[in-house]
Order: C-alpha cells, then sequence, then structure tokens
C-alpha cells in the first residue's frame, strides 16, 4: 500500500532526487467539464461518469500524487524506489508498492508470470522472506538499480497499471457505485484504500466506512452524499490519526474537503487544492 505522504517523511530525499517529475505548476488535460449552471438535475446526472472512466481516473491518480510525489506526472513514478523509514521496508512505484506489505512481493510474481526471466525475478525468494518487514537483506545492494531497469520495460509498467487496480483502484470504485456515490466519492474511497490497505485493522477501508456508517448513510441506502461523504472524511481522518506517520490529514482538509464543500461531486475540472502547504491545479 501507500507508504504515509513521502513527502512529508523523506522530503530530505525526494528533493535531492532526481525522480521527482514536474514542478507543483503541471497542469493536466481537462475533463470534460461540468454541467452549465442553467441544465437540470437530471441532464447533469446524464452527464455524470464514474472514476472509472480514462480522464477521471488520470485526474485520481494526479491528485493521490500530488500527496505522495508532490507532482501531478503520476507516470513518471514506475521507477520511483526508496526506503522512507516508515517501518515497510522499501516503497515503490506509482502505487507506493511496499516490501513490507506484501504488495511489492504481489507485484514481482505477476510481473515474472507475463514476462518470465525478468531483472527482478531473481528477488522473488528475498521477497517472501522480508515480506512483513523493513528488512532489505537479500534485496541489496542492486534492487533499487533494476527496479529501476524493469520500470524502463513497458511490461513492468503494465504491471504495476495491473496491481493497482486489482488491488486498490477496482474494489473502491466498485464500492463507491454500490454506495450510490460519485466520482469524488469513489476518489475518497480509492484514497482511502492506498493509504489504509482493506485488511480488519480498525483503521482500514472496511472499517472506516464502517465507522462513518454508525453517522450516516450512503445514497443507495436512503442517505444524502455530501452528508455521507462528509461521515466518510470524518472517520478518515480519524484513522490517519491512529498513527503518526499518517496524521497530517490535510489531503483530506485541503484537497477533498474543499472539492466536497464546493458541491463538486463529479469531480469535475478545474479543480484547485492544496496538499502540504503545495498548491495543485487541474484545468
Amino acid at each position: 500500500m501507500f507508504a504515509p505522504h513521502r513527502k512529508r517523511i523523506a522530503i530530505g530525499a525526494l528533493l535531492g532526487s532526481a525522480l521527482l517529475a514536474v514542478p507543483v505548476t503541471a497542469h493536466a488535460t481537462a475533463a470534460p467539464a461540468s454541467a452549465p449552471a442553467s441544465a437540470s438535475p437530471a441532464a447533469a446526472s446524464a452527464k455524470a461518469v464514474g472514476l472509472d472512466d480514462p480522464a477521471k481516473k488520470d485526474i485520481a491518480m494526479q491528485i493521490v500524487s500530488s500527496a505522495e510525489n508532490s507532482s501531478l506526472d503520476w507516470k513518471a513514478q514506475y521507477r520511483y524506489i526508496e526506503d522512507i523509514d516508515d517501518g515497510r521496508g522499501y516503497t515503490a512505484g506509482i502505487i507506493g508498492f511496499c516490501s513490507g506489505t506484501g504488495d511489492m512481493l504481489d507485484l514481482v510474481e505477476y510481473y515474472t508470470g507475463v514476462k518470465p526471466g525478468n531483472v527482478l525475478a531473481k528477488y522473488l525468494p528475498a521477497l517472501r522472506k522480508v515480506d512483513g518487514s523493513d528488512s532489505h537483506s537479500g534485496l541489496d545492494p542492486n534492487f533499487t538499480k533494476d527496479w529501476a531497469k524493469a520500470a524502463q520495460d513497458t511490461e513492468f509498467k503494465k504491471a504495476q497499471d495491473h496491481e493497482r487496480d486489482r488491488v486498490y483502484f477496482n474494489p473502491a470504485v466498485n464500492q463507491g457505485k454500490s454506495d450510490g456515490v460519485g466520482a469524488l466519492g469513489q476518489f475518497m474511497y480509492y484514497d482511502a484504500i492506498v493509504m489504509h490497505g482493506d485488511g480488519g485493522d480498525s483503521t482500514g477501508f472496511r472499517n472506516i466506512r464502517k465507522r462513518a456508517l454508525s453517522k450516516a448513510k450512503p445514497p443507495a441506502q436512503g442517505g444524502n452524499e455530501t452528508t455521507w461523504l462528509n461521515a466518510f472524511l470524518d472517520a478518515r481522518v480519524w484513522a490517519m490519526k491512529q498513527e503518526e506517520a499518517h496524521s497530517d490529514t490535510s489531503r483530506v482538509d485541503t484537497a477533498q474537503r474543499v472539492f466536497l464543500k464546493k458541491g463538486n461531486l463529479n469531480l469535475n475540472t478545474p479543480l484547485d487544492w492544496k496538499v502540504y502547504g503545495d498548491s495543485f491545479h487541474i484545468g
């Protein structure tokens, strides 16, 4: 899963790294504009698309990357890898795959299934041994170099995309659609699941949602969408504050809350937000 806001934990390393992508002033290709003010609610609803729409999905990746990499250029992160001293071992790639949490192992196993004999295949025994720890045993000294080399391979990029979608993106979007929320709500679910995972612990995605259910109902259960999403964000902030590494909640307070307060339930551009004090714009 994503390591908690890499920028804040390892800012010195990141500022010195060539892997940081474009400046924070970068602009993304605009997604479809919101419905005109004169349009009826029914017409606006008919135009709404889910987060799995390609343009919306790209926006989602940019917003998450703004928090994780201080950049909107998420495609520059396939080669990213470092240990940010958060107890999860190496953190790498577009979704922060970690050697200590199992998703990096799953990724390399999948990649090896697609392309046997790849440059990372030889590390599979070591990745199995370090799973659940922050150890680099069997990975150093060349794992980071080989990761960057693998990231030049289109098949490895496709493998990262596949595992991101299988483990994080698709479950979040599917749950969002089941709950009757639009693209913004689906993004909130996605950002939560990539940071907290979906395990059985109290701060996992499913239990964040369960905590929100004690305060409000999603639209699919007859609730108001804005009220529900505020309850979900309240539960998310609670979960973030349970771990020091997650305790800076600006990715909620000055980003997702901003979109919600503006009533932008479809996550339409233009978008303006801040994360850890940095300003971003997509439009």
